[in-house]
Protein backbone atom coordinates (compact mmCIF):
# COMPACT_ATOMS: atom_id res chain seq x y z
CA UNK A 1 0.00 0.00 0.00
CA UNK A 2 1.12 3.53 -0.76
CA UNK A 3 2.31 5.59 2.19
CA UNK A 4 -0.25 8.21 1.20
CA UNK A 5 -3.91 7.27 1.39
CA UNK A 6 -7.42 8.53 2.04
CA UNK A 7 -7.33 7.02 5.52
CA UNK A 8 -7.12 10.49 7.11
CA UNK A 9 -10.59 11.29 5.70
CA UNK A 10 -12.31 8.22 7.10
CA UNK A 11 -14.47 5.38 5.76
CA UNK A 12 -17.59 7.49 4.96
CA UNK A 13 -15.54 9.85 2.79
CA UNK A 14 -14.05 6.97 0.83
CA UNK A 15 -17.43 5.33 0.29
CA UNK A 16 -18.91 8.62 -0.95
CA UNK A 17 -15.94 9.02 -3.28
CA UNK A 18 -16.48 5.56 -4.79
CA UNK A 19 -20.19 6.29 -5.17
CA UNK A 20 -19.39 9.49 -7.08
CA UNK A 21 -16.92 7.62 -9.29
CA UNK A 22 -19.83 5.40 -10.33
CA UNK A 23 -22.67 7.91 -10.76
CA UNK A 24 -20.77 10.98 -12.01
CA UNK A 25 -19.02 10.20 -15.30
CA UNK A 26 -17.29 13.61 -15.80
CA UNK A 27 -15.87 13.33 -12.28
CA UNK A 28 -14.84 9.73 -12.95
CA UNK A 29 -13.02 10.86 -16.10
CA UNK A 30 -10.96 13.24 -13.96
CA UNK A 31 -10.35 10.77 -11.16
CA UNK A 32 -9.17 7.89 -13.32
CA UNK A 33 -6.37 10.14 -14.61
CA UNK A 34 -4.95 10.60 -11.12
CA UNK A 35 -6.43 7.91 -8.85
CA UNK A 36 -4.35 5.02 -7.54
CA UNK A 37 -6.80 2.48 -6.06
CA UNK A 38 -4.29 1.90 -3.27
CA UNK A 39 -5.18 5.35 -1.97
CA UNK A 40 -8.34 3.60 -0.75
CA UNK A 41 -7.58 1.74 2.46
CA UNK A 42 -10.45 -0.79 2.28
CA UNK A 43 -10.16 -3.83 0.02
CA UNK A 44 -13.81 -3.87 -1.14
CA UNK A 45 -13.61 -0.22 -2.24
CA UNK A 46 -10.36 -0.86 -4.13
CA UNK A 47 -11.95 -3.75 -6.00
CA UNK A 48 -15.16 -1.81 -6.65
CA UNK A 49 -13.22 1.00 -8.36
CA UNK A 50 -11.06 -1.54 -10.21
CA UNK A 51 -14.22 -3.11 -11.68
CA UNK A 52 -15.41 0.29 -12.92
CA UNK A 53 -12.01 1.04 -14.45
CA UNK A 54 -11.84 -2.40 -16.07
CA UNK A 55 -15.27 -1.92 -17.65
CA UNK A 56 -14.32 1.55 -18.95
CA UNK A 57 -11.11 0.25 -20.46
CA UNK A 58 -12.79 -2.72 -22.12
CA UNK A 59 -15.89 -1.01 -23.57
CA UNK A 60 -14.71 2.64 -23.76
CA UNK A 61 -17.84 3.74 -21.91
CA UNK A 62 -18.70 4.46 -18.27
CA UNK A 63 -20.93 1.82 -16.64
CA UNK A 64 -24.43 2.72 -15.48
CA UNK A 65 -25.82 1.59 -12.12
CA UNK A 66 -27.91 -0.99 -13.99
CA UNK A 67 -24.86 -2.36 -15.81
CA UNK A 68 -22.92 -2.42 -12.54
CA UNK A 69 -25.51 -4.81 -11.12
CA UNK A 70 -24.64 -7.28 -13.87
CA UNK A 71 -20.88 -6.69 -13.47
CA UNK A 72 -21.07 -7.56 -9.77
CA UNK A 73 -22.76 -10.83 -10.64
CA UNK A 74 -20.21 -11.96 -13.20
CA UNK A 75 -16.84 -10.24 -12.60
CA UNK A 76 -16.05 -10.85 -8.92
CA UNK A 77 -15.45 -14.60 -9.02
CA UNK A 78 -11.70 -14.24 -8.37
CA UNK A 79 -12.27 -12.41 -5.07
CA UNK A 80 -12.80 -14.14 -1.73
CA UNK A 81 -16.33 -14.57 -0.43
CA UNK A 82 -16.03 -11.86 2.23
CA UNK A 83 -14.84 -9.19 -0.25
CA UNK A 84 -17.57 -10.19 -2.72
CA UNK A 85 -20.25 -9.78 -0.07
CA UNK A 86 -18.80 -6.45 1.10
CA UNK A 87 -18.87 -5.09 -2.47
CA UNK A 88 -22.47 -6.20 -2.99
CA UNK A 89 -23.59 -4.77 0.35
CA UNK A 90 -21.84 -1.48 -0.46
CA UNK A 91 -23.48 -1.28 -3.89
CA UNK A 92 -26.91 -2.00 -2.39
CA UNK A 93 -26.44 0.86 0.11
CA UNK A 94 -25.33 3.48 -2.41
CA UNK A 95 -28.11 2.53 -4.86
CA UNK A 96 -30.64 3.77 -2.31
CA UNK A 97 -28.87 6.92 -1.14
CA UNK A 98 -27.68 10.28 -2.39
CA UNK A 99 -24.18 11.66 -1.82
CA UNK A 100 -24.05 14.34 0.84
CA UNK A 101 -21.29 16.94 0.73
CA UNK A 102 -20.59 15.86 -2.86
CA UNK A 103 -18.73 19.06 -3.79
CA UNK A 104 -16.44 18.69 -0.78
CA UNK A 105 -15.68 15.06 -1.66
CA UNK A 106 -14.99 15.89 -5.31
CA UNK A 107 -12.69 18.80 -4.51
CA UNK A 108 -10.80 17.07 -1.69
CA UNK A 109 -10.29 13.78 -3.56
CA UNK A 110 -9.11 15.46 -6.76
CA UNK A 111 -6.81 17.81 -4.86
CA UNK A 112 -5.26 14.91 -2.94
CA UNK A 113 -4.70 12.75 -6.05
CA UNK A 114 -3.34 15.58 -8.16
CA UNK A 115 -0.83 16.44 -5.45
CA UNK A 116 0.36 12.84 -5.37
CA UNK A 117 0.86 12.89 -9.14
CA UNK A 118 2.75 16.16 -8.84
CA UNK A 119 5.01 14.62 -6.16
CA UNK A 120 5.76 11.72 -8.50
CA UNK A 121 6.60 14.17 -11.29
CA UNK A 122 8.92 16.13 -9.01
CA UNK A 123 10.75 12.96 -7.97
CA UNK A 124 11.13 12.02 -11.62
CA UNK A 125 12.43 15.53 -12.34
CA UNK A 126 15.21 15.07 -9.77
CA UNK A 127 16.53 12.11 -11.77
CA UNK A 128 16.26 14.06 -15.04
CA UNK A 129 18.07 17.00 -13.47
CA UNK A 130 21.25 14.94 -13.29
CA UNK A 131 21.28 14.83 -17.07
CA UNK A 132 20.29 18.49 -17.41
CA UNK A 133 17.17 17.44 -19.31
CA UNK A 134 15.37 20.71 -18.61
CA UNK A 135 12.92 20.48 -21.52
CA UNK A 136 11.92 17.00 -20.42
CA UNK A 137 11.55 18.20 -16.82
CA UNK A 138 9.24 21.00 -17.96
CA UNK A 139 7.17 18.49 -19.94
CA UNK A 140 6.89 16.08 -17.00
CA UNK A 141 5.74 18.82 -14.62
CA UNK A 142 3.35 20.29 -17.16
CA UNK A 143 1.79 16.88 -17.89
CA UNK A 144 1.31 16.28 -14.16
CA UNK A 145 -0.42 19.63 -13.71
CA UNK A 146 -2.87 18.82 -16.51
CA UNK A 147 -3.91 15.50 -14.98
CA UNK A 148 -7.30 15.49 -13.29
CA UNK A 149 -8.34 18.85 -14.71
CA UNK A 150 -11.89 19.39 -15.94
CA UNK A 151 -12.22 17.04 -18.87
CA UNK A 152 -15.90 17.56 -19.56
CA UNK A 153 -16.07 18.36 -23.26
CA UNK A 154 -19.84 18.19 -23.33
CA UNK A 155 -22.60 15.61 -23.58
CA UNK A 156 -21.52 12.73 -25.83
CA UNK A 157 -24.69 11.74 -27.63
CA UNK A 158 -23.84 8.02 -27.81
CA UNK A 159 -21.56 7.45 -24.81
CA UNK A 160 -23.85 9.39 -22.49
CA UNK A 161 -27.05 7.79 -23.79
CA UNK A 162 -28.13 6.43 -20.42
CA UNK A 163 -27.81 9.82 -18.72
CA UNK A 164 -30.71 11.21 -20.70
CA UNK A 165 -33.02 8.68 -19.10
CA UNK A 166 -31.87 9.14 -15.52
CA UNK A 167 -34.16 11.04 -13.13
CA UNK A 168 -31.13 12.61 -11.48
CA UNK A 169 -30.00 14.17 -14.76
CA UNK A 170 -32.43 17.12 -14.42
CA UNK A 171 -32.93 16.92 -10.64
CA UNK A 172 -36.39 18.50 -10.99
CA UNK A 173 -37.99 20.32 -8.07
CA UNK A 174 -41.75 19.83 -7.83
CA UNK A 175 -44.09 22.81 -8.19
CA UNK A 176 -46.55 21.22 -5.77
CA UNK A 177 -49.21 21.07 -8.48
CA UNK A 178 -49.71 17.61 -9.96
CA UNK A 179 -51.09 18.98 -13.23
CA UNK A 180 -48.07 21.26 -13.75
CA UNK A 181 -45.56 18.59 -12.68
CA UNK A 182 -47.09 16.19 -15.18
CA UNK A 183 -46.40 18.43 -18.18
CA UNK A 184 -42.96 19.59 -16.98
CA UNK A 185 -41.58 16.11 -16.22
CA UNK A 186 -41.80 16.52 -12.43
CA UNK A 187 -41.07 20.23 -12.16
CA UNK A 188 -38.33 22.69 -13.03
CA UNK A 189 -34.90 21.10 -13.49
CA UNK A 190 -31.41 22.14 -12.47
CA UNK A 191 -30.09 24.95 -14.67
CA UNK A 192 -33.60 25.93 -15.79
CA UNK A 193 -35.42 29.25 -15.41
CA UNK A 194 -39.14 29.49 -14.68
CA UNK A 195 -41.18 32.70 -14.91
CA UNK A 196 -44.59 33.60 -13.46
CA UNK A 197 -46.43 36.34 -15.38
CA UNK A 198 -49.20 38.26 -13.65
CA UNK A 199 -50.48 41.81 -13.17
CA UNK A 200 -49.99 43.57 -9.85
CA UNK A 201 -51.94 41.96 -7.02
CA UNK A 202 -52.79 38.81 -9.00
CA UNK A 203 -50.59 36.42 -7.05
CA UNK A 204 -47.01 36.40 -8.39
CA UNK A 205 -45.47 36.30 -4.91
CA UNK A 206 -48.07 33.78 -3.75
CA UNK A 207 -47.09 31.43 -6.56
CA UNK A 208 -43.39 31.73 -5.71
CA UNK A 209 -44.07 31.12 -2.02
CA UNK A 210 -46.20 28.09 -2.89
CA UNK A 211 -43.40 26.61 -5.04
CA UNK A 212 -40.84 27.33 -2.31
CA UNK A 213 -43.05 25.77 0.38
CA UNK A 214 -43.44 22.58 -1.64
CA UNK A 215 -39.67 22.36 -2.05
CA UNK A 216 -39.22 22.81 1.71
CA UNK A 217 -41.64 19.96 2.40
CA UNK A 218 -39.58 17.75 0.09
CA UNK A 219 -36.39 18.48 2.02
CA UNK A 220 -34.88 20.96 -0.45
CA UNK A 221 -32.75 23.99 0.40
CA UNK A 222 -34.75 27.06 -0.61
CA UNK A 223 -33.28 30.52 -1.17
CA UNK A 224 -35.78 33.37 -1.52
CA UNK A 225 -34.76 36.88 -2.63
CA UNK A 226 -37.40 39.53 -1.96
CA UNK A 227 -37.10 42.91 -3.65
CA UNK A 228 -40.54 44.23 -2.80
CA UNK A 229 -41.77 42.71 0.48
CA UNK A 230 -39.99 42.64 3.84
CA UNK A 231 -38.26 39.35 4.71
CA UNK A 232 -40.47 38.81 7.77
CA UNK A 233 -43.59 39.28 5.59
CA UNK A 234 -42.30 36.60 3.21
CA UNK A 235 -41.55 34.38 6.21
CA UNK A 236 -45.13 34.80 7.44
CA UNK A 237 -46.45 33.82 4.02
CA UNK A 238 -44.40 30.63 4.18
CA UNK A 239 -45.86 29.99 7.66
CA UNK A 240 -49.38 30.31 6.29
CA UNK A 241 -48.75 28.30 3.13
CA UNK A 242 -47.08 25.41 4.96
CA UNK A 243 -49.52 25.18 7.87
CA UNK A 244 -52.72 26.37 6.12
CA UNK A 245 -53.28 28.83 8.97
CA UNK A 246 -54.75 32.14 7.69
CA UNK A 247 -52.36 35.08 7.79
CA UNK A 248 -54.62 36.90 10.26
CA UNK A 249 -54.47 34.01 12.74
CA UNK A 250 -50.72 33.31 12.74
CA UNK A 251 -50.11 34.88 16.16
CA UNK A 252 -52.95 32.85 17.70
CA UNK A 253 -51.46 29.56 16.52
CA UNK A 254 -47.81 30.51 17.04
CA UNK A 255 -46.87 27.38 19.02
CA UNK A 256 -48.57 24.99 16.58
CA UNK A 257 -46.89 26.70 13.62
CA UNK A 258 -43.47 26.49 15.26
CA UNK A 259 -43.92 22.79 15.94
CA UNK A 260 -44.90 22.11 12.35
CA UNK A 261 -42.13 24.12 10.67
CA UNK A 262 -39.56 22.54 13.00
CA UNK A 263 -40.33 19.17 11.43
CA UNK A 264 -39.51 20.38 7.89
CA UNK A 265 -36.59 18.54 6.32
CA UNK A 266 -35.52 21.41 4.08
CA UNK A 267 -33.98 24.79 4.91
CA UNK A 268 -35.16 28.28 3.95
CA UNK A 269 -33.15 31.49 3.72
CA UNK A 270 -34.99 34.73 2.90
CA UNK A 271 -32.79 37.64 1.86
CA UNK A 272 -34.27 41.11 1.47
CA UNK A 273 -32.87 43.77 -0.84
CA UNK A 274 -34.47 47.19 -1.45
CA UNK A 275 -35.99 47.60 -4.92
CA UNK A 276 -33.36 48.20 -7.63
CA UNK A 277 -30.52 47.97 -5.10
CA UNK A 278 -29.39 44.44 -6.00
CA UNK A 279 -28.08 42.98 -9.26
CA UNK A 280 -27.46 39.38 -10.27
CA UNK A 281 -23.84 39.93 -9.18
CA UNK A 282 -25.15 40.92 -5.73
CA UNK A 283 -26.95 37.59 -5.61
CA UNK A 284 -23.75 35.81 -6.71
CA UNK A 285 -21.82 37.39 -3.83
CA UNK A 286 -24.52 36.38 -1.37
CA UNK A 287 -24.45 32.82 -2.71
CA UNK A 288 -20.70 32.64 -2.06
CA UNK A 289 -21.29 33.69 1.56
CA UNK A 290 -23.91 30.97 1.94
CA UNK A 291 -21.57 28.35 0.45
CA UNK A 292 -19.01 29.25 3.12
CA UNK A 293 -21.73 28.41 5.65
CA UNK A 294 -22.44 25.06 3.92
CA UNK A 295 -25.75 26.20 2.44
CA UNK A 296 -26.24 25.18 -1.19
CA UNK A 297 -29.67 25.98 -2.67
CA UNK A 298 -31.69 23.45 -4.64
CA UNK A 299 -34.06 26.20 -5.75
CA UNK A 300 -33.70 29.98 -5.92
CA UNK A 301 -36.75 32.27 -6.05
CA UNK A 302 -36.33 35.92 -7.07
CA UNK A 303 -39.34 38.10 -6.26
CA UNK A 304 -39.11 39.56 -8.77
CA UNK A 305 -36.60 39.95 -11.66
CA UNK A 306 -37.99 43.23 -13.01
CA UNK A 307 -36.95 44.88 -9.71
CA UNK A 308 -33.30 43.87 -10.05
CA UNK A 309 -30.69 46.45 -11.00
CA UNK A 310 -28.88 45.72 -14.30
CA UNK A 311 -25.15 45.00 -14.04
CA UNK A 312 -24.48 47.47 -16.84
CA UNK A 313 -26.57 50.43 -18.02
CA UNK A 314 -27.90 50.15 -21.57
CA UNK A 315 -29.66 52.71 -23.76
CA UNK A 316 -33.01 50.93 -23.65
CA UNK A 317 -34.66 49.46 -20.56
CA UNK A 318 -35.93 46.43 -22.49
CA UNK A 319 -32.36 45.40 -23.27
CA UNK A 320 -31.46 45.73 -19.59
CA UNK A 321 -34.35 43.47 -18.63
CA UNK A 322 -33.44 40.89 -21.26
CA UNK A 323 -29.90 40.83 -19.88
CA UNK A 324 -31.16 40.33 -16.32
CA UNK A 325 -33.16 37.26 -17.35
CA UNK A 326 -30.16 35.86 -19.25
CA UNK A 327 -28.03 36.35 -16.14
CA UNK A 328 -30.60 34.61 -13.95
CA UNK A 329 -30.59 31.55 -16.18
CA UNK A 330 -26.77 31.59 -16.11
CA UNK A 331 -27.04 31.68 -12.32
CA UNK A 332 -29.20 28.55 -12.43
CA UNK A 333 -26.62 26.76 -14.57
CA UNK A 334 -23.66 27.90 -12.45
CA UNK A 335 -25.28 26.68 -9.23
CA UNK A 336 -26.88 23.57 -10.75
CA UNK A 337 -30.28 24.45 -9.36
CA UNK A 338 -33.55 25.80 -10.70
CA UNK A 339 -34.43 29.49 -10.56
CA UNK A 340 -37.96 30.87 -10.41
CA UNK A 341 -38.86 34.52 -10.84
CA UNK A 342 -41.83 36.65 -11.89
CA UNK A 343 -42.66 39.40 -14.34
CA UNK A 344 -45.25 42.13 -14.36
CA UNK A 345 -47.82 42.41 -17.17
CA UNK A 346 -48.73 45.58 -18.97
CA UNK A 347 -52.20 47.15 -18.73
CA UNK A 348 -53.73 44.60 -21.09
CA UNK A 349 -53.33 41.94 -18.43
CA UNK A 350 -55.14 43.75 -15.62
CA UNK A 351 -58.58 42.21 -16.18
CA UNK A 352 -57.80 39.65 -18.87
CA UNK A 353 -59.48 36.25 -18.86
CA UNK A 354 -56.25 34.62 -20.06
CA UNK A 355 -52.86 36.36 -20.02
CA UNK A 356 -50.43 35.44 -22.79
CA UNK A 357 -46.79 36.40 -23.29
CA UNK A 358 -47.90 39.37 -25.41
CA UNK A 359 -49.02 41.02 -22.17
CA UNK A 360 -45.59 40.85 -20.55
CA UNK A 361 -44.29 44.21 -19.44
CA UNK A 362 -41.40 46.14 -21.01
CA UNK A 363 -39.45 43.43 -22.82
CA UNK A 364 -41.10 40.53 -24.62
CA UNK A 365 -37.69 39.08 -25.56
CA UNK A 366 -36.99 38.10 -21.96
CA UNK A 367 -39.45 35.25 -22.53
CA UNK A 368 -37.04 33.67 -25.01
CA UNK A 369 -34.56 32.93 -22.20
CA UNK A 370 -36.97 31.11 -19.89
CA UNK A 371 -37.54 27.36 -19.96
CA UNK A 372 -41.03 27.47 -18.48
CA UNK A 373 -43.55 30.32 -18.29
CA UNK A 374 -47.04 30.38 -16.89
CA UNK A 375 -49.42 33.26 -16.33
CA UNK A 376 -51.97 33.87 -13.58
CA UNK A 377 -55.20 35.55 -14.72
CA UNK A 378 -57.77 36.82 -12.23
CA UNK A 379 -60.60 39.14 -13.18
CA UNK A 380 -62.42 41.19 -10.56
CA UNK A 381 -65.13 38.54 -10.45
CA UNK A 382 -62.49 35.79 -10.08
CA UNK A 383 -61.01 37.53 -7.04
CA UNK A 384 -64.41 37.67 -5.33
CA UNK A 385 -64.88 33.94 -5.90
CA UNK A 386 -61.24 32.93 -5.15
CA UNK A 387 -60.93 31.71 -8.72
CA UNK A 388 -58.64 32.29 -11.67
CA UNK A 389 -56.71 30.60 -14.47
CA UNK A 390 -53.16 29.48 -15.11
CA UNK A 391 -52.06 29.49 -18.73
CA UNK A 392 -48.97 27.54 -19.81
CA UNK A 393 -47.31 30.00 -22.16
CA UNK A 394 -44.01 28.19 -22.69
CA UNK A 395 -42.73 24.73 -21.79
CA UNK A 396 -39.45 23.39 -23.14
CA UNK A 397 -39.99 19.99 -21.55
CA UNK A 398 -43.54 19.33 -22.65
CA UNK A 399 -46.80 20.72 -24.00
CA UNK A 400 -47.93 24.33 -23.66
CA UNK A 401 -50.97 26.39 -24.56
CA UNK A 402 -53.05 24.73 -21.80
CA UNK A 403 -55.49 26.62 -19.58
CA UNK A 404 -56.01 25.34 -16.02
CA UNK A 405 -58.74 26.63 -13.69
CA UNK A 406 -57.38 27.46 -10.22
CA UNK A 407 -58.58 28.13 -6.70
CA UNK A 408 -56.62 30.91 -5.00
CA UNK A 409 -57.21 31.88 -1.38
CA UNK A 410 -55.06 34.87 -0.43
CA UNK A 411 -55.97 34.55 3.25
CA UNK A 412 -53.80 31.45 3.70
CA UNK A 413 -51.60 31.53 0.56
CA UNK A 414 -53.37 28.58 -1.04
CA UNK A 415 -53.29 27.87 -4.77
CA UNK A 416 -54.92 24.74 -6.15
CA UNK A 417 -54.66 23.82 -9.83
CA UNK A 418 -57.61 21.85 -11.21
CA UNK A 419 -57.44 19.57 -14.26
CA UNK A 420 -57.80 21.32 -17.59
CA UNK A 421 -61.15 21.21 -19.36
CA UNK A 422 -59.32 21.23 -22.68
CA UNK A 423 -60.45 24.76 -23.43
CA UNK A 424 -58.55 27.01 -25.81
CA UNK A 425 -57.89 30.68 -25.04
CA UNK A 426 -60.61 31.62 -27.52
CA UNK A 427 -63.15 29.34 -25.84
CA UNK A 428 -62.33 30.72 -22.39
CA UNK A 429 -62.81 34.29 -23.64
CA UNK A 430 -66.03 33.37 -25.44
CA UNK A 431 -67.44 31.71 -22.32
CA UNK A 432 -66.52 34.78 -20.27
CA UNK A 433 -68.27 37.01 -22.81
CA UNK A 434 -71.41 34.85 -22.60
CA UNK A 435 -71.39 35.06 -18.80
CA UNK A 436 -71.01 38.83 -18.96
CA UNK A 437 -73.87 39.13 -21.45
CA UNK A 438 -76.07 36.94 -19.24
CA UNK A 439 -75.33 39.14 -16.24
CA UNK A 440 -76.20 42.26 -18.22
CA UNK A 441 -79.50 40.67 -19.26
CA UNK A 442 -80.34 39.75 -15.68
CA UNK A 443 -79.41 43.23 -14.52
CA UNK A 444 -81.62 44.75 -17.21
CA UNK A 445 -84.55 42.51 -16.21
CA UNK A 446 -84.23 43.56 -12.58
CA UNK A 447 -84.09 47.21 -13.60
CA UNK A 448 -87.10 46.85 -15.88
CA UNK A 449 -89.04 45.02 -13.17
CA UNK A 450 -88.63 47.95 -10.80
CA UNK A 451 -90.17 50.42 -13.27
Amino acid sequence: MSKESFSQYGKDFQEMLCQLVLIDRPFADQMFEVLDVNFLELKYLQEFVRLIGKYREKFSVHPTEKIMTSVLRTEVGDLNDITQQQIRNFFARISKSEVVESEYVRHTALDFCRKQKLKEAMLQSVKLLKNSSFDEIAQVINDALKLGSDSDCGHDYLKDFEQRFMYKARSPVSTGWDEIDRITQDGLGAGELGVVIAPTGAGKSMALVHIGSQALKEGKNVLYYTLELADVVVGSRFDSCITNVPLGNLKTFKEEIYEKVQSLKGSLVVKEYPTKSASVNTIRSHLEKLKNRDFKPDIILVDYADLLRPISTLKEKRHELETIYEQLRALAQENKCCVWTASQTNRSGLNAEVITMESISEAFNKCFVADFIFSISRTSEDKLNNEGRIFIAKNRNGVDGIVYPIHMDTSNITIKVHPSHGETIGEVKLEAKKRQEQKMKEKYKRWKGKK
